[in-house]
């Protein structure tokens, strides 16, 4: 089976990093069609007000997930629900809360404060939980401590988002013994290649997106998410091609 990456939109970016990054509604409901045309599986937005400015207001998440849906969008759709959204865990928990619009899935990050509470809201209003988990980098141990604590009571709506600094294959085999959820790796930047490969070579889930990375793998820039997409894939069958060959263990749950 071809491999079907997330696609994350926009991230944290801003128009000021080029015309790659779609910020707008119907740009963003574009963006995800042609992804999807190029095989991404799912799509990750951090919905933004006119002005730029991230948000988890039901007036801007539900305009966001309208236009995607009504564009005919068809894949799972995942918000960031991250502290760049809403600096206040208490307001994150109650602009969740008030969303008219629910999508598919929901983006916490167990390195804020308040994530547990976060994601068991989500559950509770039917919302599936991305619980992202940083390795390897200045954060530490503690979000995977944090992720640990938490009681996953519903398995098959959580998967663990693990972001790796580096593509450490050892930093992977130590997720063996963690919770029965499906797991997906990526990286930023530098790292957001050599991680989407060691996620082929692992077996597990992986992401692009021009909210991770603006260059190709030949450090190219890349034109679209689309594209980035279209690379993922090619560099996907090629690592996971060599996998088979080898004989590898996968590392996915």
């Amino acid at each position: 089976m071809r491999p079907a990456p997330t696609v994350s939109l926009n991230g944290a970016r801003s128009a000021a990093d080029g015309p790659a990054v779609p910020m707008s509604p119907q740009d963003l409901a574009e963006a995800a069609l042609d992804a999807i045309a190029a095989g991404a599986g799912e799509v990750l937005v951090h919905p933004r007000t006119p002005c730029g400015r991230q948000s988890l207001s039901p007036r801007v998440v539900g305009p966001v997930l309208e236009a995607l849906r009504g564009a005919g969008v068809g894949v799972p759709l995942c918000v960031d629900a991250s502290i760049g959204a809403e600096p206040d865990p208490a307001e994150r928990l109650e602009r969740v809360r008030s969303w008219s619009v629910l999508p598919d899935r929901a983006a916490v990050s167990f390195a804020e404060p308040g994530a547990g509470e976060l994601a068991g809201a989500l559950l509770a209003r039917g919302v599936s939980v991305e619980a992202v988990v940083p390795l390897g980098g200045p954060a530490g141990p503690e979000p995977m401590a944090r992720f640990l604590a938490w009681p996953v009571r519903t398995p098959g709506r959580v998967r663990l988002a693990v972001e790796l600094a580096t593509a450490d294959p050892a930093l992977v085999a130590g997720l063996r013994g963690l919770p029965p959820v499906a797991l997906l790796l990526y990286g930023r930047e530098a790292a957001a290649w050599p991680v989407l490969r060691l996620a082929a070579r692992c077996g597990t889930g992986g992401r692009t997106g021009v909210g991770d990375v603006l260059h190709l793998p030949d450090g190219r820039p890349a034109r679209s998410n689309a594209e980035l997409v279209a690379a993922a894939r090619a560099v996907w069958e090629r690592e996971a091609g060599a996998r088979a060959g080898t004989g590898v263990t996968a590392a996915s749950r």
